[in-house]
């Protein structure tokens, strides 16, 4: 088994991603996918102003009302699910698309209220945003038992089945604790992680999990809740996590030939 998640970056090269896959043909995979470039081209469409917010702690993420809700069910939910699973079935994989809330196959827990600082003063926001917990293992083992390939991204379920967003990064670290798979492989726009996320020569080739801690310590934003839930996907397990570059030519092929990040 293999985990892939595709980033949502605009110059990530998903017709390259599903084509490597097309040609392992005795591999299962699972598929989790962002879409934040197109929320945002949507969003902008729409006249809808994305906020993001700051924890006290330091953890950054995007706001998430009722709009911002809907929108990512436009862009993640539809389009850019969609247009994945079409592209699998172009090239003979027998795709199928969801939400975390279809079957409630993502179970979460909506977030109590983020505490962040605004003028100096402790304050408690509250949106439609929480973090997964579970995954339905009998839904995800009844489609792998059959062949289908699940493609699958934000929102997920609350506790009452309400749509609520989530970061992917922590869906795989959900998936990962359920499945076990041997291989994570992330695809971004960048060569991998880099010590200077502004020069692409500074590839970190290899990382090993107290070095990946360590590196929690040392960055803010979104930066640190991504490397908190790469973090997480060591707890259940002796994965191989991949982070590899999604722009290239044959980019899943290249990832399993060693070229990224690896980490272990």
């Amino acid at each position: 088994m293999i985990l892939i998640k595709i980033g949502g970056g605009e110059s990530i090269n998903i017709n390259g991603i599903i084509s490597d896959i097309a040609e392992m043909k005795d591999e299962k995979f699972l598929i989790i996918h962002g879409a934040n470039a197109y929320r945002d081209e949507l969003a902008k469409k729409l006249n809808y102003e994305k906020k993001v917010i700051t924890s006290v702690s330091g953890y950054s993420s995007v706001f998430s009302d009722d709009d911002a809700i809907d929108i990512q069910l436009m862009a993640y939910a539809g389009v850019r699910n969609k247009r994945i699973v079409e592209l699998c079935q172009q090239n003979g994989l027998n795709a199928i698309g969801l939400t975390g809330l279809d079957g409630r196959l993502v179970q979460g827990k909506r977030n109590a209220g983020i505490r962040v600082r605004e003028d100096n003063k402790l304050k408690i926001i509250r949106d439609n945003s929480g973090k997964p917990q579970s995954i339905n293992e009998e839904l995800i083992d009844l489609l792998l038992q059959k062949n289908y390939l699940p493609v699958i991204t934000v929102p997920i379920s609350d506790e009452n089945g309400n749509a609520i967003n989530s970061e992917n990064d922590d869906i795989l670290a959900v998936f990962q604790s359920a499945l076990n798979a041997e291989k994570i492989i992330q695809f971004i726009e960048a060569p991998g992680f880099l010590e200077d996320k502004d020069d692409e020569t500074s590839l970190i080739l290899s990382m090993t999990k107290t070095e990946l801690r360590q590196k929690e310590e040392q960055v803010e934003g979104r930066m640190k809740r991504k490397i908190h839930a790469l973090n997480k996907l060591f707890e259940s397990g002796k994965a191989t996590v991949i982070i590899a570059d999604g722009r290239i030519e044959n980019p899943l092929k290249n990832a399993l030939n060693g070229k990224g990040t690896i980490i272990k």
